[in-house]
């Protein structure tokens, strides 16, 4: 699929990978719908980024809401063909530990965010994507999901974000082979330890000796090589039901 031209949603897309992303998909000759809360920073990014760029606010669990922004999009942009999945939440308690067992809402609630949004964001936009004329290759969307290294080797304190993140990389196969009918592909990317907002709130010191566990390069990623490896997802047909680990071959410790 060619970006140049082509539509695509970002959830997330206000902030972190989910803005790299969207920048490198406008460098591109991309246009892109910003599906990020009312709260978040999503109408100043929109506006800053330019006429190719739409502020679509939307709660990635919502049925009602996330389907509104996906027609909000369609009748700005006239249609879509793809989708990158970036929005999501993480947690840090244990199964058991000094508070007693974890609190069963926070559970739900990460894996409602990162895996049944991520879930709902891609049913919705593949019943848009499948109206469309076929491309090469009889192409008509792309879909693109962000698991977690976690999803492999998670951390203590990591049981709900593993799970959810798990849960993503075990539906992309499955979703790519439900999709293939109508000529829609299907990735997830793997992120290791990135630079983003959520690794900002960290100290320094903290983030310095995180950065130190990468094997090579030995620094953090940046959300722009999470962003060019989307772009290369869209850009190559054959990629599909495929989950690929973007990480400088860290596999996490314990702790």
């Amino acid at each position: 699929m060619k970006i140049d031209g082509s539509t695509f949603l970002v959830t997330g897309g206000a902030s972190g990978l989910g803005r790299a992303t969207v920048e490198r998909l406008l460098h591109h000759g991309g246009r892109v719908a910003i599906l990020d809360l009312e709260r978040s920073a999503g109408a100043e990014v929109a506006a800053e980024l330019g006429p190719h760029t739409l502020f679509a606010p939307c709660d990635v669990t919502s049925a009602d809401g996330v389907g509104a922004a996906m027609d909000a999009a369609v009748k700005h942009f006239g249609s879509i063909q793809g989708l990158v999945n970036c929005a999501g939440v993480a947690i840090a308690e244990k199964a058991y530990g000094k508070r007693g067992p974890h609190d069963l809402s926070s559970f739900t609630f990460v894996i409602q965010v990162n895996l049944i949004g991520t879930f709902n964001c891609i049913r919705l936009a593949a019943a848009r994507m499948a109206q469309n004329a076929p491309g090469a290759d009889n192409e008509r969307g792309v879909i693109i999901n962000t698991a977690s290294v976690a999803a492999f080797d998670g951390q203590i304190g990591q049981a709900a974000y593993s799970a959810s993140k798990g849960g993503v990389v075990g539906m992309t196969l499955p979703i790519a082979r439900d999709l293939a009918e109508v000529g829609i592909r299907v990735c997830t990317i793997a992120p290791g330890l990135f630079d983003t907002p959520m690794m900002a709130m960290l100290p320094e010191p903290a983030r310095q000796s995180i950065a130190r566990q990468v094997p090579f390069p030995v620094r953090l990623g940046r959300p722009a090589e999470y962003a060019a490896l989307a772009c290369h997802i869209i850009e190559n047909v054959m990629l599909n039901g495929e989950t690929i680990r973007l990480d400088g071959a860290i596999r996490l410790a314990p702790r």
